[in-house]
């Protein structure tokens, strides 16, 4: 059994969901060593999130945008964390409903996900800046 832990930041995105899977990868070539295993990514921030959907159509990621606005709009009434500006008590709110990590296993060295399956960025402010992705491999390797 073999462990790496790996500090990755990703460029700054506007806001939306973005897909990122080749954006991680460049930066771990590493896992080509591993035969089996898991790769697990979280994201070390309160406003934004990462997930796992449609690798293809970039519509998909368009209507997660407008559904999550939807869910929570900026300036909504109720809101008490307001001092970080209109964006943020919403970004808070969507990276809680989607989540901050992602496990996927490691077969042959690369991802094993799905045919149309990709890793988003759900990138919630307007300027959130780069943002730090804490990745951990274990399983089996070549070496």
């Amino acid at each position: 059994m073999s462990w790496l832990q790996k500090h990755i930041t990703l460029r700054p995105y506007p806001r939306g969901f973005h897909l990122v899977t080749r954006e991680l990868l460049d930066q771990l070539p590493e896992m080509a060593s591993y035969r089996t295993g898991r790769a697990h990514f979280f994201l070390q921030h309160t406003s934004a999130s990462l997930s796992i959907n449609e690798n293809a159509d970039a519509t998909v990621r368009q209507d997660l945008e407008q559904h999550l606005n939807v869910l929570a709009p900026e300036d909504a009434p109720h809101y008490v964390h307001t001092y970080e500006g209109p964006d943020d008590m919403p970004a808070h709110i969507k990276s809680a409903l989607v989540g901050c990590e992602v496990t996927v296993p490691v077969s042959q060295g690369r991802l094993a996900l799905g045919t149309w399956q990709g890793i988003y960025l759900g990138e919630h402010r307007d300027h959130g800046g780069p943002r730090s992705v804490v990745v951990t491999l274990d399983g089996e390797t070549d070496i």
